[in-house]
C-alpha cells in the first residue's frame, strides 16, 4: 500500500518568518506571545489563531476537549519538521498536504487586515511553507499556499509567484460571504483568481472551518452537532461553486473538498440531475451535460474514514476518492492508518487497482504530483517507510506529560 494524504496541518513554528519577511515588514510580522508554557500568536495587536489548533495527537481521548495552551503540550510532530516526518513514516505516509492552523485554513485570520502588509505577511507565509517547510524533505510534502484574496488583482499574482515555486493548490474559503468577501456567484470579482488557477493548474483546496458558521444550531444543542455536521459544509460549498460561474465557465479549474467525507457525494449530485432536468423552467445551461459529470471531470472528494460511502465508491465516483489523514487533528488516524484502512478496503470489497486510486493514484493526478519523485517506488510503500521509524514513540500521554517531556529537552539545551 501506498499513502498520500491531501489533508494535514501544520502548526507554524514562532520563528516562521524571521527568514522570509523584508525587513521593511518586520515589526508588523506576526508573533508568539509567551506566558508561563502558554503560547499565543499576535498580528497587529490582535490574536490570531490558536497555537495548536486541535493538535492532540498523542493525547487520551478524554483530553480532546480543550486545545493545547502552546508548543510544549503537543507531540512535537505537530510543529517540527523532522519529527513530523519521521511520524509520517511510522505511519506509513509518503506525501502530506499541509493547511495552515494559526493563519486560519485559508488565510482567514490574517485576512482580517486588507492591506498591503497582509499582502507581504501572506508572500512571506508561502515561502516559509514552500521553501522551509516543504523543501526540507523533498517529495514528502505537496505545497499548499494561501492568497491575498481580498485583492483579486494581488491574489491573481500571489498565485503565479507560488505555481511558479511549486505550489499545488491554493486553499480557499468555503463561504466567503461569511467573511465580508463577495460571494462565489459573483464572477466579476473571482475571475482574476479563477483565470490564474486555471492557468497555472493549481486547484482550489477547500477545507471546512470558516464554514462552519453557516450552521444555525438548536438552543442547547451540544457541541457533538457541530462536529458532527461539519461534513455537510462541503456540500453547500460545492453548491455555490457548481451552480455559479466557477465550474461552468472555467473548465480547466479543479476543486478539492478537505475533511468534509464523500458519503455527501453521491445524494448531492443525485438532487442536482434531478433539478436540473425536472425543473426546466430555471434554464440553467451545464453545457448539454448533467451537473453530475461538470462535478466528476473537475472535483476531489476526500475522506478519512468512510466505511458505507468506500461500499458504495462507484456511485461517489472512483477517480474523485482520495484520502486523508488530518494529523494532528483528533480526526486522524495516527500511527495505525494503513491497518484501518486495510480493514475498511477489505469488508467493501475493494481491487487492489481501486485501492491505489483511493490512497494515492486520484491525489497525485489531481494536483499533479509525481509521489516517486525522490523515492523510488519500492521505497515508498507503507512496508518500506515503517521500516525507517520502527524506534518512533507512540505513547499516549496527557498533556502534562509532554510538557514536562518539552521542559527537560529544552533544560538541556
Amino acid at each position: 500500500m501506498i499513502l498520500v494524504s491531501v489533508d494535514d496541518h501544520v502548526i507554524e513554528p514562532p520563528d516562521m518568518f524571521e527568514r522570509h519577511l523584508p525587513k521593511r515588514w518586520a515589526e508588523a510580522a506576526p508573533h508568539v506571545v509567551t506566558q508561563g508554557t502558554a503560547n499565543q500568536w499576535m498580528y497587529r495587536g490582535r490574536p490570531a489563531g490558536l497555537v495548536g489548533l486541535n493538535a492532540v495527537v498523542g493525547w487520551p481521548p478524554l483530553e480532546w476537549n480543550s486545545e493545547p495552551s502552546g508548543f510544549a503540550e503537543m507531540r512535537p510532530g505537530a510543529y517540527d519538521i523532522h519529527s513530523r516526518v519521521r511520524d509520517m513514516d511510522r505511519n506509513g505516509v509518503l506525501s502530506s498536504m499541509c493547511f495552515p492552523t494559526f493563519a486560519g485554513f485559508s488565510g482567514g485570520h490574517l485576512i482580517q487586515f486588507r492591506d498591503e502588509t497582509t499582502t507581504a505577511v501572506i508572500q512571506a507565509y508561502n515561502d516559509w511553507h514552500i521553501d522551509e517547510w516543504c523543501a526540507t524533505y523533498p517529495g514528502r510534502f505537496i505545497p499548499l499556499a494561501i492568497a491575498p484574496i481580498y485583492d483579486p488583482q494581488a491574489a491573481a499574482a500571489e498565485i503565479r509567484r507560488v505555481a511558479a515555486k511549486g505550489a499545488r493548490g491554493i486553499a480557499m474559503p468555503e463561504m466567503p460571504h461569511i467573511d465580508n468577501l463577495p460571494s462565489y456567484h459573483d464572477e466579476d470579482y473571482w475571475k482574476p483568481i479563477w483565470t490564474a488557477m486555471s492557468e497555472c493548474n493549481v486547484a482550489m483546496t477547500l477545507h471546512i472551518g470558516m464554514g462552519l458558521r453557516s450552521l444555525t444550531m438548536a438552543p442547547g444543542a451540544p457541541r457533538d452537532h457541530t462536529m458532527i455536521l461539519a461534513c455537510q459544509i462541503s456540500a453547500l460549498a460545492a453548491q455555490d461553486l457548481l451552480w455559479g460561474p466557477a465550474y461552468r465557465n472555467y473548465p480547466d479549474l479543479t476543486f478539492s473538498y478537505a475533511e468534509g467525507g464523500i458519503g455527501w457525494v453521491p445524494f448531492y449530485l443525485d438532487r442536482c440531475d434531478r433539478h436540473y432536468t425536472n425543473q426546466k423552467w430555471l434554464r440553467r445551461d451545464f453545457g448539454g451535460r448533467l451537473p453530475s459529470q461538470v462535478f466528476l471531470e473537475q472535483s476531489l472528494a476526500c475522506f478519512v474514514t468512510d466505511p458505507h460511502a468506500v461500499a458504495a465508491r462507484h456511485e461517489v465516483g472512483m477517480d474523485i476518492i482520495a484520502w486523508e489523514c488530518d494529523y494532528p487533528h483528533s480526526d486522524s488516524i495516527w500511527p495505525d492508518a494503513p491497518e484501518w484502512l486495510e480493514q475498511e478496503f477489505t469488508k467493501a470489497g475493494c481491487t487492489d487497482a481501486e485501492i491505489n486510486k483511493m490512497t494515492w493514484e486520484n491525489a497525485c493526478r489531481f494536483y499533479h504530483w509525481d509521489p516517486f519523485a525522490e523515492l523510488p517506488r519500492e521505497r515508498a510503500t507503507v512496508g518500506a517507510l515503517r521500516a525507517l521509524a520502527a524506534d518512533v514513540d507512540t505513547t499516549i500521554r496527557p498533556r502534562a506529560e509532554w510538557a514536562e517531556l518539552y521542559r527537560q529537552k529544552h533544560a538541556t539545551v
